[in-house]
């Protein structure tokens, strides 16, 4: 069985894809290819590559900007038209849309579990904070209840919010909520939703994380 390294850290994007494609036209026989990169994108785009091509892959995280992503190649199935290589170079993605299709947040109270509500409200402001620290981001957020209150003017956790929106989550809060609790007026991130477009995100939705 062929074996290629491809150090592929400290190169801008898209070579390690470009290199690592080179390496798999290069294989005489069935075989496996290590591609050593230093950041998510790279591994993201690498499995996309592999996926197009016909090929298994899988990313591991190593250390502090160290990935490594294993590429199963077989040649007969690594044999793609030049028209299926052009489209795939069109694919590569150098910029990060870290949100992960179908992850919901529900966040539906502005504590965190039961007990001190000082506490609660700690843990809630961590578990925002914490949110916008991933790798992956969810797709959507939704509060509800009192929940609404950290969408709104004065929460301590608008500046994660806003941080979150920026990368693309679409952060939407109950209007009926808002109304009861006499914040329409201040709502400060994401937009008014309501219960029907609450239930089809959930129902949608391929997973829910809730604080």
């Amino acid at each position: 069985m062929e074996k290629k390294i491809v150090d592929a850290r400290g190169l801008a994007c898209p070579l390690p894809v470009v290199n690592a494609k080179k390496a798999v036209g290069e294989f005489q026989e069935d075989g496996v290819l290590t591609v050593l990169v230093d950041n998510e994108i790279a591994v993201q785009n690498l499995q996309k590559f592999a996926v197009q091509k016909g090929l298994e892959a899988a990313g591991e995280k190593k250390g502090e900007k160290e990935y490594e992503v294993t590429i199963q190649v077989a040649v007969n199935a690594a044999a793609a038209p030049k028209v299926q290589e052009e489209a795939e170079e069109e694919e590569i993605s150098c910029s990060p849309d870290s949100r992960r299709k179908g992850l919901v947040a529900v966040l539906s109270g502005n504590v965190m579990g039961t007990g001190e509500e000082k506490l609660g409200k700690a843990l809630m402001k961590a578990f925002v904070f914490a949110l916008t620290k991933q790798d992956v981001l969810p797709e959507t957020i939704l509060c509800y209840n009192s929940g609404a209150y950290l969408t709104c003017e004065g929460s301590e956790s608008l500046e994660d919010f806003k941080a979150l929106e920026a990368e693309g989550v679409n952060i939407m809060t109950c209007g009926t909520c808002l109304d009861f609790y006499g914040m329409k007026e201040k709502l400060a991130v994401g937009t008014v939703t309501n219960m029907y477009d609450i239930v089809e995100t959930m129902e949608n939705a391929k997973s829910i994380i809730r604080p």
